[in-house]
């Protein structure tokens, strides 16, 4: 068994979409190499940071990523293998893109409870969007508002219940 740790910088942008990992994006990673009778157990972690853009708001956003990735790269022989070992070697180019791109979020955002954009004027909002209170009523459905206006009316002047036990 032996354990590498190393760092390299990305010669080209990996990923496509909003966010990906630019030209030049250190890579870190840890990887554990361990001869099986099948062939070599690569085992490893990969820390890197990716940019993008936020798919609410549409602000630019740094965050880091960790994934974890484990394959087999069998010895050359009768059976087709996705990787394999090359003269005593293994590359772990294509096995890391891989684990690092299916690690980017599908749809990032600067926050969990990022608002997105106003679809008015194209503002960020900020806070709650209040969609309830600024958005005007529908004259067809006012009837309605007007039902629950009472209803909260009369909530709000019934007795308490004061029976005792």
């Amino acid at each position: 068994m032996r354990e590498h740790q190393f760092s390299f910088a990305l010669k080209e942008q990996w990923g496509e979409g909003i966010v990906s990992f630019e030209a030049g994006t250190e890579l870190d990673i840890e990887v554990r190499l361990e001869s099986v009778h099948e062939g070599i157990l690569v085992t490893g972690s990969v820390d890197a940071e990716y940019t993008g853009v936020c798919g609410r708001c549409l602000i630019d956003i740094t965050e880091p990523v960790e994934v974890e990735f484990q394959e087999l790269f069998a010895y050359p022989g009768e059976e087709e293998t996705d990787f394999e070992v090359q003269d005593d070697h293994v590359d772990l180019e294509t096995l890391v893109r891989e684990a690092a791109v299916l690690a980017l979020p599908f749809q990032p955002v600067c926050q969990p409870d990022c608002p997105g954009l106003d679809p008015n004027t194209g503002e960020k909002l900020t806070g709650s969007a209040g969609a309830e209170s600024d958005t005007p009523i529908d004259p067809r459905w006012s009837v309605l508002q007007k039902i629950t206006d009472q209803g909260s009316a009369a909530d709000s002047r019934a007795p308490e219940n004061t029976e005792e036990s």
